[in-house]
């Protein structure tokens, strides 16, 4: 692509390259110059623009942009395309579900020509419906074919989003005897409505593991969720001893996710269960929505996956936490 100024009488067909302003009006920048152009802007008194000429073996920058996109997030990957416009296309979850993003092939990419930009949102990030996954820019007007088809290559299928394939909850809440009042269960059921799941009839129990461990065999969810009263701060206290009398597996205890550390991971046959951190009571952000969010969506939640998350896992602080990271005198 040649780019720089040039006197208007060989600037037909190229493309300007900055916004002008006329006499009446402006001339938009990235407007391919024809001789209506070219005569209003020698009646504003220019001798000379700056353009951009693509060569026999460039592409323009929204052709480039939405091969990349259709590359990046083909038909079923449950994303869709925005119209192409100025080298851009944005990609958009096509529904709720969970950003997968290969962030190798996004690197490959963003290294494959300094005019081929991609930008997304973190891998796992939760996706609303239409909520916007990456964008592709091409910051130059035009760019070699033979880039762009190494970005295809190179990028191909890198995005997609996991949808919701659990579609019932059960809580159980435990007591000590004082009142906990609705709120566990009214900010879980909002909690889960985010990725479409509807959560069963408010169980309150006694924390107590047999009282737990009953509470258990009778929830009929496709997922298992525990709140308690007392935090869990051990793998054989009280919850988790609980679940294995009902019959289930404790897999993990603990995450290096800040409000979340204490959280427990099991399953009860072929259902998992997660015992929520007591921070799950807030609607903010924590620990318990990385897991919940993969399990909810299909995706296998491992001891290594939960190790791993502690890069990006310092979250905000809860306001009502009983012990704040900092205090003020």
């Amino acid at each position: 692509m040649d780019f720089g100024p040039v006197p208007l009488d060989q600037a037909l067909g190229a493309v300007l390259a900055h916004s002008e302003p006329l006499v009446t009006g402006r001339l938009r920048k990235g407007t391919v110059l024809e001789a209506s152009h070219l005569s209003a802007l020698a009646q504003a008194g220019y001798r000379q623009v700056t353009v951009a000429r693509l060569g026999p073996g460039d592409m323009g920058e929204d052709a480039a942009a939405l091969a990349l996109a259709q590359a990046l997030a083909p038909p079923g990957s449950g994303l869709e395309l925005q119209a192409v416009g100025t080298g851009r296309v944005n990609i958009l979850a096509t529904g709720p579900g969970l950003a997968r993003i290969n962030a190798e092939q996004v690197h490959a990419v963003n290294a494959c020509d300094p005019a081929i930009t991609l930008a997304t949102v973190p891998e796992w990030h939760r996706m609303d419906p239409n909520g916007m996954v990456a964008t592709v820019k091409i910051i130059a007007y035009g760019l070699e074919s033979a880039s762009v088809s190494r970005s295809i290559d190179l990028g191909r299928g890198a995005l997609s989003l996991s949808v919701p394939v659990v579609k019932s909850a059960s809580l159980i809440e435990t007591t000590t005897g004082q009142p906990q009042g609705p709120k566990g269960y009214r900010v879980t059921a909002e909690r889960l409505a985010r990725l479409e799941v509807k959560i069963g009839p408010e169980c309150l129990v006694s924390h107590e593991e047999n009282a737990i461990a009953q509470a258990l065999g009778k929830a009929d969810g496709a997922l298992l969720l525990i709140l308690t009263a007392s935090a869990t701060s051990d793998l054989r206290d009280t919850a988790p001893e609980a679940l294995r009398r009902a019959g289930g597996t404790v897999t993990h205890f603990g995450m290096p996710v800040d409000p979340g550390n204490l959280l427990f991971l099991g399953r009860l046959g072929s259902r998992p269960v997660v015992g929520l951190p007591g921070c799950a009571r807030s609607p903010a952000l924590n620990g318990a929505d990385f897991v919940l969010d993969r399990l909810i969506c299909g995706i296998p939640v491992t001891d290594t996956d939960i190790r791993r998350m502690g890069v990006g896992g310092l979250l905000k602080d809860i306001p009502t936490r009983p012990r704040p990271r900092t205090r003020r005198d």
